[in-house]
């Protein structure tokens, strides 16, 4: 029976699962807003600094980078070949990709501070394959060079509740690049056998595809991510070619009860350092 406060008030008991879930929600809610991380993550082979960067290192970028360098592994490819990273931030997608791949890199990256950062993350990790910063809208990027490989982690929520930090609505929100002009992007600027993938929320997987196919793009590999079993999918990583062919698909689950799945340490043996 609720017990009775006051005269206007009623006060009912809550069992430990939904107070569980109030802090939760409340906690999630004050981070988004108020993100506080620590200034650098250490990998295996790089460290990544992200003081000035908008958008931290997170789980999910981590798993999307491993992903993508086993699509590019799986093409075998024979020669050095040519990757652009659309929205660098601080460089952790080109420094996945440079530490396992043969590859000339271009990353670009519209925010002044991102870029510096992600320039000096460069150096620092100092790897064979040459990778350069270019500080720019992509879509006044001005080059004559096609790429076998464009990857990007976009901004890509769209009409949602903004954070009172302005870099981070430009890191977060597609107001200076839509998925529809990072795909007319893409087509400009990939070569007829290139690959291109992305990541977004899993509510926008199927706008994207069909954003693809319009400019005859076609998917190629798509996996969906979960953070538990328990969970609902919260992201999609979609690759795409000019070439219609079954994709290959698969569910990712980051971990249960603590424990990272084995397609997780699969994917992030040779970055994470617990691995």
């Amino acid at each position: 029976m609720p017990r009775l406060v006051s005269r206007h008030f009623i006060l009912y008991p809550l069992s430990i699962e939904t107070l569980f879930t109030f802090y939760f929600l409340l906690f999630t809610f004050y981070f988004y807003f108020y993100p506080v991380s620590n200034n650098f993550f250490q990998f295996k082979q790089f460290k990544i600094e992200q003081e000035h960067c908008a958008m931290k290192v997170c789980t999910d970028a981590c798993l999307f980078g491993a992903w993508i360098v086993e699509r590019l592994k799986s093409q075998a490819y024979t020669k050095q070949i040519n990757v652009l990273d659309i929205g660098t931030g601080t460089g952790l997608l080109s420094l996945m990709i440079a530490q396992e791949i043969e590859c000339s890199m271009d990353a670009v990256e519209i925010d002044p501070a991102a870029a510096t950062q992600a320039s000096s993350n460069f150096l620092e990790a100092n790897f064979a394959s040459p990778i350069t910063i270019i500080e720019s809208d992509v879509k006044d990027l001005k080059t004559s060079q096609v790429y076998d490989c464009i990857f990007s982690n976009p901004p890509f929520f769209e009409n949602d509740l903004k954070s009172p930090d302005a870099k981070r609505n430009k890191a977060l929100h597609s107001e200076t690049l839509n998925l529809t002009e990072l795909i007319q992007v893409i087509d400009k600027h990939l070569s007829q056998d290139g690959i291109t993938a992305i990541l977004l929320p899993h509510h926008r997987k199927e706008e994207m595809i069909k954003l693809a196919v319009d400019r005859n793009l076609f998917p190629y590999a798509n996996a969906d991510i979960k953070q538990s079993s328990t969970h609902t999918f919260f992201r999609s990583f979609l690759a795409f070619s000019r070439k219609k062919q079954t994709p290959l698909s698969e569910e990712i689950i980051i971990q249960d009860n603590r424990v990272y799945s084995d397609r997780f340490i699969e994917l992030l043996q040779n970055y994470y350092l617990a691995f």
